[in-house]
């Protein structure tokens, strides 16, 4: 599993919601956003698509790796059995125990134009988001939060269905808080997808579609986590298989 994690190189809460997203269609693109095979930890911004041949190639190489079993009862399941919401504290992902919280990373990681709260380094309070699930470009102000939403790529709700009711819980707080498994995206559209798998949900910018695929396979690799045939068989179509 490691050496297929090497070979990388890599639904939610609100944020607190602006209604000014600019949703003209454009394609939201600053230069930014890394492509997920070339940034394996979540660590820089964005996601970029996946078009090359050879990199879809190795999409597919990725994908092809990863286990299938069924998807489980939703029994038992809760949002705080994965830690409290956007904490500091769960060690062993990037960003951990570095006085921001969970959220607040994300915003920096991802936002441009980035303007903080009065005496603080942390707290955004207003940034320029480039959102990939959607294309456009979304004028945040934290006074209206919901319209940037923090999505986990692999939703907590679908992790439990698939295994992670059975880890411990300071697993479970890793994933809930691990940034490459986290991405600041259009609330409409996270609210869209909900804790559905690739099967059931895609992007509605289909140039992310196979990064898309990428990162979910990243996060399932990384954390030991099937996926359903359905959802594997899409993300192998959407970097182009068959």
């Amino acid at each position: 599993m490691l050496a297929v994690a090497v070979l990388l190189v890599s639904g939610c809460e609100g944020l607190g919601e602006d209604n000014s997203s600019t949703g003209s269609g454009s394609t939201a693109s600053d230069g930014r956003a890394v492509s997920p095979l070339r940034n394996p930890d979540g660590t820089k911004p964005g996601l970029a698509p996946v078009a090359a041949d050879a990199d879809k190639a190795a999409a597919r190489t990725l994908i092809e790796g990863l286990t299938v079993k069924g998807r489980g009862p939703k029994t038992d399941y809760a949002r705080d059995k994965f830690g409290y919401a956007w904490m500091d504290t769960a060690d062993g992902v990037p960003l951990a125990r570095n006085g921001c919280d969970t959220r607040n990373d994300l915003i920096r990681r991802d936002g441009r134009k980035l303007r903080f709260r009065a005496g603080s380094d942390c707290v955004v309070i207003a940034m320029t988001l480039h959102d990939p699930y959607t294309g456009t470009t979304i004028e945040w102000r934290k006074q209206q939060a919901s319209e940037v939403q923090i999505d986990h790529v692999v939703p907590l709700s679908y992790s439990w269905q698939m295994g992670s009711s059975r880890w411990p819980k300071s697993k479970r707080e890793q994933l809930a808080n691990d940034v490459l498994n986290l991405i600041p995206v259009q609330g409409r559209a996270n609210s869209a997808k909900g804790d559905s798998g690739p099967a059931s949900w895609q992007p509605p910018n289909k140039q992310i579609r196979c990064a898309y695929a990428v990162r979910f396979a990243q996060v399932a690799h990384k954390y030991d986590l099937a996926v359903t045939a359905a959802d594997k068989a899409m993300m192998l179509k959407q970097c182009g298989a068959g």
